[in-house]
C-alpha cells in the first residue's frame, strides 16, 4: 500500500527545535534484566536520518515525491534495532538533503535545519538534521549516512564529532542507497565518551585494546586547500600527539604527489591544465572526478527509473546533479574500481597498521545560507578533493571539533586504514583529552600560541 502523505504530516519545526526533525516519535529501548548491569547506552536518546527504515513509517529520502510514491516500511533497519537493544531510545527522524545528493544541508521542501554554531550558515548535508539535533543538544547522538561527505561535513559545520566508518563495516540493510560503492552508515555525538560508546556498539567491538599510534602523517598540501590558517588547525593536535606518543610519530607528506605516483589508473582523470596549487591538487581533483563519476552511474542505476517515471520536484543544485546523473554511461566504471583498489593499497602502505593521516575536514568555514551555487563551485571542488580520499579508499575517517574561530566552528580529520575503526576510535578518545588540555594551556598562556 502506498502512502500519499504520512498520517503525521512532516512538521516545520520552530527555531527552538532548530528545524532538525521531520517527524517525531518514540521507539522505546530495551531494558536490562533485573539484577544485571545497565545496558551500554541506557538513558541516551538518538535520532535517525530519514534514509533509515523504521517500521510503520515511510522512509522519505528528503523529498515529498519520494514519500508519496513509496510504501510504509515493514521492518526497522538493523542498525537502529542494534542501538535500541543497547538501551538507547530513538525519538524521531531528521531532515536530510534530497536523495542524499548534497553536502550543504539546505532543503526547499522541509526547511533547512538551523546550524547551532552559526545560524546564518549552512548546517552541512546530507545528514543535516542529524548533525543539528546533536549540536543543539536535542539528542545525545544520531545516525547519518556518508557517501561523499554527508557525515563528515555537517559534523565539521556544527562543531561536533562525526565518524565515517570503513566501507562495509556497518550494515546498510534497511538504508536507502545512494551509491553503494561509497555508502556508509555513520554517527554523530558531542562528547568523546558517547561517541566511542556508540561506535563500539555499531561496529560490534567487544574490546578495544589500547594501541599506540606509530605515525601521524600531516598532509601539508591538503591544508593549503583550506582558508583556515594551518597552525590554527594543526598546532593543538600536534602538541597533544607529541605529549602522548613523542615527536617522532609526526611526519609530513605532500599527499597529492604520493597519490599521483602510486595510483597509476588515476591518469585517466588527470587534467592537463596548469592550475594554482594553492587551490587545486591535480591528483586529488582527479580522485574527486573518479568518485563522482562512479557515484553518478550508481545513483542512476538505483533511482533512474523512478526519477524518469515520477519527475520529482527537486531543489536548486540537487536538480542539476540528478539530471547529470541520468546521462551517466558507466564507461569509466572499471577504471574507477581500479583506482579504488590502487588507492587503498597505496594509503595502507603509507599509514601501516597503526598510522593516521591528518587533513582538514573541509576547505574553510561553513558557507552562508542561500549562497549562489556558482559561488560555491570552487569551495565544493576543493571539499571533494579532501572528502574523496576516504571515500575512494574506503578508509575510516573521524571529524574532531576544535572549537571556534571568528565565531565559526573549525575541525580536523584523522583517517586510518580500512578495518582500523576500533583503533581510530580509541585514538580519538585518548587524543581528545590531550587536545583539551593543550587548548586550556593556550588560553591561560596566549604567548605559547605561535
Amino acid at each position: 500500500m502506498f502512502a500519499t502523505l504520512r498520517q503525521n504530516q512532516p512538521i516545520m519545526e520552530t527555531s527552538s527545535n532548530y528545524g532538525a526533525f521531520i517527524e517525531r516519535f518514540l521507539l522505546p529501548p530495551s531494558s536490562s534484566p533485573p539484577g544485571h548491569a545497565p545496558l551500554p547506552l541506557t538513558s541516551l536518546t538518538f535520532a535517525v536520518k530519514d534514509i533509515f527504515d523504521v517500521k510503520g513509517y515511510v522512509t522519505g529520502f528528503g523529498n515529498p515525491d519520494w514519500l508519496r510514491t513509496h510504501p510504509v516500511a515493514t521492518s526497522t533497519a538493523p542498525t537502529v534495532l542494534t542501538l535500541l537493544k543497547a538501551g538507547a531510545a530513538c525519538v524521531g527522524k531528521t531532515v536530510m538533503d534530497e536523495m542524499a545528493y548534497s553536502i550543504n544541508g539546505e532543503n526547499i521542501h522541509y526547511g533547512t535545519p538551523i546550524n547551532p554554531c552559526a545560524a546564518d550558515r549552512v548546517p552541512g548535508g546530507s545528514s543535516s538534521g542529524s548533525a543539528v539535533a546533536v549540536g543543539a543538544k536535542l539528542v545525545d547522538f544520531s545516525l547519518g549516512t556518508d557517501t561523499g561527505g554527508s557525515v563528515r561535513v555537517p559534523a565539521s559545520y556544527c562543531g561536533i564529532f562525526g565518524f565515517r566508518p570503513s566501507h562495509g563495516a556497518i550494515t546498510e540493510s534497511g538504508v536507502t542507497p545512494m551509491a553503494q560503492s561509497f555508502d556508509t552508515v555513520g554517527w554523530f555525538a558531542r562528547d568523546p565518551k558517547t561517541f566511542t560508546s556508540v561506535g563500539r556498539i555499531l561496529l560490534q567491538l567487544t574490546e578495544v585494546s589500547a594501541v599506540r599510534a606509530t605515525r601521524i602523517i600531516i598532509a601539508d598540501d591538503c591544508f593549503r586547500l583550506s582558508s583556515t590558517p594551518f597552525d590554527l588547525i594543526t598546532q593543538v593536535v600536534t602538541k597533544a600527539a607529541e605529549k602522548l606518543y613523542g615527536g617522532d610519530v609526526l611526519k609530513h607528506e605532500n599527499l597529492g604527489d604520493y597519490v599521483k605516483d602510486n595510483v597509476p589508473s588515476l591518469n585517466h582523470f588527470m587534467t592537463k591544465e596548469k592550475t594554482d596549487q594553492v587551490y587545486n591538487i591535480p591528483s586529488l581533483a582527479a580522485l574527486s572526478s573518479a568518485m563522482r563519476s562512479l557515484q553518478r552511474f550508481e545513483f542512476k542505476s538505483n533511482h533512474g527509473e523512478w526519477i524518469s517515471a515520477v519527475k520529482p520536484n527537486l531543489g536548486p543544485g540537487i536538480s542539476e546533479r540528478v539530471s547529470e546523473a541520468l546521462y551517466a554511461t558507466g564507461e569509466d566504471t572499471d577504471i574507477c574500481h581500479a583506482i579504488r583498489r590502487e588507492l587503498r593499497d597505496a594509503l595502507t602502505s603509507l599509514l601501516g597498521d597503526f598510522g593516521v593521516l591528518m587533513i582538514p575536514t573541509v576547505p574553510g568555514s561553513p558557507p552562508k545560507l542561500q549562497t549562489d551555487p556558482s559561488e560555491l563551485e570552487v569551495f565544493r571542488a576543493r571539499a571533494f578533493s579532501l572528502l574523496s580520499i576516504a571515500g575512494v579508499s574506503g578508509f575510516c575517517q573521524v571529524t574532531i571539533p576544535l572549537g571556534m574561530n571568528n565565531n565559526l566552528p573549525i575541525s580536523v580529520s584523522l583517517l586510518a586504514k580500512h578495518g582500523a575503526d576500533g583503533f581510530l576510535l580509541h585514538l580519538v578518545e585518548n587524543l581528545y583529552d590531550s587536545i583539551k588540555q593543550e587548548e586550556a594551556a593556550a588560553v591561560s598562556n596566549p604567548k605559547n600560541i605561535s
